[in-house]
């Protein structure tokens, strides 16, 4: 007997409330904590009203494109379309400013907690990303189970609700370019006259920069982070359920399943939380139930003579221990969906290789690695080979990650097929592999959303001129958040390979593609647009970091000419300028990579035909999952290569070789926090654009 779909939509929906009340607890229990001292609360306050004026303003010109697009779905295809589209876009703003209003209030409560010991830093810093990380599938599962609900979900009716995923990528894609080039002018302008010209440290209240830099760690690192995540957990679902309609008899558990793993994920992911973040217990009571006294085992704590390696022990330790739960949760829901053992597999394989790509990204970017040391080495020869260096770091670092997503597409099609005998059910273990991955995405979110909450404590405690043993301590976390914010990159790139063929395989089906000849008139030249695409959408987000990156330098230079004073601390810089050029270059430039995005899947389709937008989607999905991790890692070494130095490694900091690691780490940031990071939209945004719009699309102008 098959398992309603209806009862798994409802479990679903429960969880995600569940989900939503641990959001508003921790909430609390975060805003709790000491602010600190008067300086440190004026320097948060500042970094909390830039933030918010970016977001309030980017979310206004996003609002449009939103209105605009919703009215043309409304025309072209049907209302209910357009509603969802409306309501994903919503709740991935929404989540996304969540997370960035507590991330602004964690940082100064951060750095006050550091004064008192490393372990209650990474308590409050952990805790403010997990409030983004559960918020995030929280507000997805509740939006897309609800949408279900209203419209019965029908499979003739899960082409509406695509379009929540559609609104979520719009809202990410958006997100991630806007925030990352904020982010991204600003920390390489403060570091080229900051760091390299004047000599003076990172975060030094002395440059006029810095508070524009913080402010950008908010809204490109959480804020974007949590909008492209949304958007590839939503996208997973959607794709998963969809492919399940297709599966006849067992359609109703096949399209039930992906909400029923979402919804134990969200237990696993509470589970991995609290080993970071639940307060140490003196000793366990004999009353205690068995469970409790299990979990308290579990549960990690920090000492003071932490290293790097250990840091990162913990929260592997964390994500391990969600990794275990969902394990045997998945299972149970896959028996009472009353499918084929073989999907439980195809479970296990997403989880593994979500693991692995994690740890081989670990690998490449960590400065405890030769890979990272042998960057830093190579600055001894100057900026030259240092980028020479970091460049092939970054393009050999795609090696694994590659063979690993090849390994989960051969292995899910494999078990998909023996289960049920046709290509269809093996389409459908794919989308199911990458539900797997994404099932505990609200603890790996919260270990990259932490880092941007301890970069800004750094910072916090720089310029307010906390003891050097706190600042020791916030960079011990900022290191760690350094490497989880590079392997949450790597998850989240392969993740979104996975997504994007089953909705490459949803779309096909929509469209009525029954056959692709790769000599076809048509199929290769839209490979080739497709694999164009990326570095496209590469080069005008890294054109428009380096045109806002010079504004920052040039007023930077010339607020330390002109300022009386400021050198030696007397004078007063001018943040607020600092903060008006990154806002507008990154709203200006931010609009037609997002543009491209949605106009080019419809272009292709309609001109060349459904067959060439297949084919362009194979071509960016292939181009972009390579230059995705190259830039990513890349960008995660150079800056890690910097920080290794900066512990007293061929010179330390002020030293030839910082210098050179300090060119690489500036070349690096737009890498791996602007271009890099937005492919993985940019593949699935396509992907559901296509979809949405699949049964629009005939055989194009050429009519081959």
């Amino acid at each position: 007997m098959m398992f309603p779909v209806s009862a798994s939509v409802v479990i679903a929906l429960l969880m995600g409330i569940v989900g939503g009340v641990f959001v508003l607890l921790e909430l609390r229990r975060v805003l709790s904590y000491d602010q600190g001292n008067e300086a440190m609360q004026a320097i948060a306050k500042a970094i909390q009203k830039g933030s918010a004026a970016f977001l309030s303003r980017e979310y206004r010109v996003i609002a449009i494109f939103v209105v605009i697009v919703a009215t043309l779905i409304s025309v072209l295809l049907q209302w209910q379309t357009a509603f969802c589209f409306v309501v994903g876009a919503s709740a991935s703003a929404s989540a996304g400013c969540l997370g960035m209003y507590v991330a602004v209030r964690a940082n100064v409560r951060t750095a006050a907690a550091a004064g008192r010991s490393l372990h209650e830093g990474l308590r409050v810093a952990f805790g403010s990303g997990s409030i983004m990380g559960m918020a995030v599938v929280s507000f997805s599962l509740i939006g897309m189970t609800v949408l279900f609900l209203i419209f019965n979900g029908s499979p003739s009716q899960l082409a509406d609700i695509a379009g929540f995923g559609f609104g979520a990528s719009s809202i990410a894609l958006f997100a991630r370019v806007g925030g990352g080039i904020y982010t991204k002018a600003a920390d390489v302008g403060a570091d080229l006259v900051g760091k390299v010209e004047q000599g003076i440290p990172e975060d030094d209240p002395r440059n006029p920069a810095v508070i524009a830099d913080n402010v950008g760690d908010n809204v490109g690192d959480v804020a974007g982070m949590g909008a492209d995540l949304f958007e590839s957990y939503s996208g997973s679902i959607i794709a998963t359920a969809t492919l399940g309609a297709a599966l006849g008899a067992k359609s109703s558990a096949f399209i039930g399943l992906p909400f029923l793993i979402a919804a134990v994920g969200i237990v696993a992911s509470l589970f991995g939380i609290y080993i970071v973040i639940g307060k140490q217990k003196k000793q366990s009571s004999s009353s205690e139930s068995k469970i409790a006294r299990f979990i308290e085992q579990y549960r990690i704590t920090i000492d003071e003579n932490a290293s790097l390696d250990d840091l990162l022990a913990a929260l592997r330790h964390s994500v391990w221990g969600a990794s275990m739960l969902i394990l045997g949760l998945s299972l149970i829901a896959v028996l009472i969906s009353g499918i084929s053992f073989n999907y439980w597999l195809v479970i296990l394989t997403g989880l593994i290789a979500g693991n692995a790509i994690a740890y081989v990204t670990e690998y490449y970017t960590a400065y405890t690695e030769k890979p990272t040391q042998a960057i830093a080495r190579a600055t001894q020869t100057g900026a030259a080979t240092t980028i020479i260096q970091g460049l092939a770091v970054g393009m050999i670092s795609t090696v694994f990650p590659v063979l690993i997503v090849a390994t989960v597409i051969l292995l899910s099609i494999g078990l998909g097929y023996a289960a049920d005998g046709t290509m269809a059910a093996g389409l459908y273990a794919v989308a199911l592999a990458a539900v797997g991955m994404l099932s505990t995405l609200g603890v790996t979110l919260a270990t990259d959303a932490y880092g941007p909450v301890a970069d800004n404590a750094g910072g916090i405690a720089e310029m307010s001129h906390l003891p050097s043993e706190v600042r020791h301590r916030t960079d011990a976390l900022d290191s760690l958040g350094n490497t989880t914010a590079a392997t949450g990159k790597g998850f989240a790139i392969g993740s979104a390979v996975l997504t994007a063929l089953a909705l490459l395989a949803a779309y096909v089906t929509a469209a009525k593609i029954y056959s692709l000849n790769i000599l076809g008139a048509t199929l290769l030249p839209g490979i080739l647009i497709g694999a164009m695409m990326p570095y496209l959408f590469s080069a005008l987000t890294m054109r428009a970091v380096g045109r806002a990156a010079h504004k920052i330098v040039i007023e930077v230079r010339r607020q330390f000419h002109e300022i009386p004073g400021l050198m030696d601390g007397t004078g007063q810089p001018d943040y607020e300028t600092c903060v008006g050029i990154c806002t507008e270059s990154a709203l200006r430039e931010m609009v037609l990579p997002g543009a491209l995005a949605v106009i080019v899947p419809l272009v292709v389709g309609n001109i060349l035909g459904k067959e060439a937008l297949a084919g362009m989607l194979v071509g960016a999905m292939s181009s972009g999952f390579l230059l995705a991790v190259m830039m990513a890692n890349a960008g995660g070494a150079w800056d890690n290569a910097k920080k290794w130095i900066e512990t007293g490694q061929y010179g330390g900091k002020g030293s030839d070789c910082h210098k050179a690691a300090v060119v690489g780490d500036t070349v690096g940031d737009p890498f791996k926090d602007t271009s890099g990071p937005s492919l993985n939209i940019l593949i699935n945004l396509m992907s559901i654009v296509s979809l949405v719009f699949a049964t629009s699309f005939g055989s194009g102008w050429f009519g081959f």
